[in-house]
């Protein structure tokens, strides 16, 4: 804990008075009228135990309620703020200590709660006997430090117009609480223990902290981020893409600071539906902060919470609900980035606030539709490419000049030309729709990618890399961007700076994609690194055992190597996934390398035996 040792050594002696006056006058004498009893204080927290979850909750309420007139008159970096943690549950009390699991919880619980706000466990919420003069907001299911199955949480809605409302609850966890039998004698324990458990702390740290010594990366030299998927609340499945949209541009908000580091949507979605602690992710992906949070829409409207973690120490550094219109959605997105890079850094560049800002459509149903078809593309299939194209020529009839629904149509038409779906026509297309979304929106990093890879394929090489750069200017933490100008210095036969490039992309994008494999496998090849080249596409081809290009490259590094039989073995490989693989049809025809690069590329190929 922090508490009094923190506030004596910054001399904030008045903060402690205030402190010990509130409990004196205000939280003591709630708590005996609520028959509760403090049976531990913990420097600036106390644990206490009730008769019932009624009383602890009402304590709790009344408390919370009337702490922001106390402390209005105080300056907001000064003010005192309490979290409360309630749960249910058998306590063991050993002299001065108060031991068990449901003390364990209600800590955890009230880590988990908002500055000035009260969270509930599943069990407490379930042995609620009368009405109290609150609602109630069903938060999911928690995994908590030190308890073996993830923990039911609510949030205590203290906002009188709220008073009996019931937002997302678990009705079918609930229903399957017996209310008599079990519960029964679970109460006669509990009185005999001594009731329902009331934990309040407000400046501890909220998770178990990160090791330095078990990252996965050494940290930046800038203050690093992963910003987690926020959780889709609204009871419906179909609702998610709203939730991961709003996380990615949040994602792509934040990251266009060049003083912050911020991990890729790509590395963040793969935590998406586990129970993972925040302590595990900012060690696997490398990072001190971690952000998080939720959206559910209700009606017209939309409930956001958001809150960022220090996972070096396991406190709050900051958190905020937004009760708003969906008209505010990017409103919000504005203001959570900002406010997530302002708790970071101790200035914010003006330049770096206007540009962290994403372009808005004139309709909110054209943005909708952009989240739809960037939900279809990502699956990466022929189907759902075709999808997203529909979607995303929707929304620019909805908006025809919404620059994001032109960037994400561009794709579809450039990855079809690639894979070779469609022919030529489709890279005028993407061509097209790149300049288009270039045109509407100059900051758009993503626009800029697009036009890069369409400009590669048509051979313009300097233009190539001239967008690729551009689009790593506007979002220096994009980490397909470093991806794709590896690519291109890569065509271009410029393999070492290729290999930086990508290794940045896979720092920023720790749990990358096998196309990244394969990227900087080729590169090592055209280094003539091949021993490097050979295991890192080596493992393309473990990960993804049907991408093509894993193979197309393996095998004359094989060659090269003079490892002929397990070239032989690679070729096989590749024409039992592609039949129609040849160097006249497949390589020279449709791979953009420059005369140098794909005079040394073809020698490797028939080193390797493939066909002509």
């Amino acid at each position: 804990m922090v508490g009094y040792s923190r506030l004596m050594e910054a001399g904030e002696r008045d903060t402690i008075a205030r402190h010990k006056s509130h409990q004196s006058d205000l939280i003591n004498p709630k708590i005996a009228t609520h028959h509760g009893r403090v049976v531990k204080t913990m420097g600036d927290g106390l644990l206490v135990v009730f008769a019932s979850v009624v009383d602890a909750v009402e304590c709790a309420a009344a408390i919370q309620r009337a702490m922001p007139g106390r402390e209005g008159a105080v300056s907001a970096d000064r003010r005192i703020e309490y979290r409360v943690g309630i749960n249910l549950g058998d306590i063991v009390i050993d002299g001065d200590d108060i031991l068990g699991d449901a003390v364990n919880v209600a800590a955890r619980i009230e880590a988990m709660a908002d500055v000035g706000g009260v969270y509930l466990s599943g069990t407490a919420y379930d042995h609620l006997k009368q009405t109290v003069d609150v609602g109630y907001e069903y938060l999911g299911e928690r995994q908590v430090k030190n308890i073996g199955k993830p923990v039911r949480v609510y949030r205590v809605l203290l906002d009188p117009e709220d008073a009996g409302k019931i937002i997302g609850e678990d009705r079918v966890t609930a229903r399957s609480v017996p209310i008599k039998g079990m519960a029964v004698a679970a109460l006669v324990a509990l009185v005999v223990a001594g009731g329902a458990v009331w934990f309040w702390k407000p400046w501890a740290p909220a998770y178990e902290p990160a090791s330095m010594a078990n990252m996965a990366f050494p940290l930046p030299d800038k203050p690093s981020l992963a910003v987690l998927p926020f959780a889709n609340l609204s009871g419906d499945p179909q609702q998610e893409y709203i939730a991961d949209g709003f996380t990615e541009d949040l994602i792509t908000n934040v990251a266009q600071s060049k003083d912050l580091f911020v991990i890729a949507r790509n590395s963040v979605f793969t935590y998406k539906g586990r129970a993972v602690k925040i302590r595990q992710i900012a060690e696997e992906l490398g990072v001190r902060y971690v952000a998080e949070g939720s959206i559910r829409p209700i009606g017209d409207n939309m409930r956001i919470t958001a809150q960022l973690i220090d996972a070096a120490n396991g406190a709050h550094v900051w958190g905020k609900r937004y009760d708003e219109p969906i008209s505010k959605l990017f409103d919000l997105q504005d203001e959570i980035s900002r406010e997530i890079a302002g708790a970071l850094l101790a200035s914010i560049g003006k330049a770096d606030l206007a540009k962290a800002s994403l372009k808005r459509p004139k309709d909110h149903s054209a943005y909708d539709k952009v989240l739809h078809a960037r939900a279809l593309f990502s699956k990466a299939s022929h189907e759902s490419t075709l999808q997203a194209r529909r979607f995303a020529e929707q929304a620019i009839v909805v908006d025809p000049g919404y620059a994001p629904a032109y960037a994400i149509l561009g794709d579809t038409f450039s990855i079809a030309y690639v894979v070779q779906w469609e022919g030529p026509d489709a890279l005028e297309r993407a061509y097209g729709a790149a300049l288009k979304a270039v045109e509407l929106d100059p900051q758009s990093s993503a626009a800029y990618s697009l036009l890069g890879r369409v400009f590669l394929r048509r051979r313009q090489y300097d233009d190539a890399v001239a967008s690729h750069r551009k689009s790593i200017a506007l979002n220096p933490n994009r980490a397909e961007s470093y991806a794709f100008l590896a690519d291109t210095l890569t065509f271009m036969g410029q393999a070492d700076e290729a290999i930086d490039a990508v290794r940045t992309a896979m720092r920023l994008d720790p749990f990358f994609q096998p196309l990244f494999d394969m990227y900087l496998g080729r590169a090592h090849y055209f280094s003539t690194q091949y021993d490097k080249a050979a295991s890192q596409l080596r493992t393309c081809a473990v990960r993804a055992p049907k991408f093509r290009a894993c193979y197309t490259f393996l095998a004359p590094t094989y060659a090269e190597l003079g490892n002929q039989a397990e070239a032989q073995r690679t070729v096989e490989a590749l024409l039992a996934i592609a039949p129609e693989f040849s160097i006249s049809k497949s390589v020279r025809k449709h791979l953009p390398f420059i005369p140098s690069a794909m005079q040394f590329y073809v020698s490797g190929l028939r080193k390797a035996g493939v066909p002509e």
